[in-house]
């Protein structure tokens, strides 16, 4: 059972065009924790698998700021399914899902270490900042 829109589908067009892919609000909490632990970086690398959102050329790392909606993360918010053309999302998030794999297994073989940051995970901004600060600092960490 679907529910009817309460959007016309050129204001649903409009709506759906100013959903951001870059400077989302996690990826700038993200770059100020880790600009406040003194980490300096690079944002979207054109020349890297995927354009990865913070780049530390002097650590070998990489953090990928991923909202939980969008990639399908396990959370609630990941969780969601929407109730208008639910194959089409289904399907949408499965295809990111894919090419992040891909992409993340892409910038190994490179040579770089990885870090997921999870859109959830910036509500607790003290564990996130550990979280960062011990994965960039870090020399024990996994890939």
């Amino acid at each position: 059972m679907s529910m009817i829109d309460t959007f016309s589908a050129q204001k649903r067009s409009w709506i759906m065009a100013r959903v951001k892919g870059r400077d989302t609000k996690p990826e700038l909490l993200v770059r100020s924790l880790a600009h406040r632990l003194g980490f300096r970086f690079r944002l979207y690398r054109q020349d890297l698998p995927g354009r990865p959102d913070l780049t530390f050329p002097r650590h070998e790392k990489i953090i990928l700021v991923n909202g939980c909606f969008w990639h399908g993360h396990k959370c609630p918010r990941g969780k969601r399914k929407p109730q208008q053309n639910n194959s089409y999302w289904k399907e949408k998030i499965e295809k990111n899902r894919k090419r992040d794999r891909q992409n993340i297994g892409k910038l190994v073989k490179l040579g770089w270490k990885v870090l997921v940051v999870w859109e959830c995970e910036c509500k607790e901004q003290d564990k996130l900042a550990i979280k960062i600060q011990t994965f960039i600092a870090g020399e024990n960490e996994k890939k």
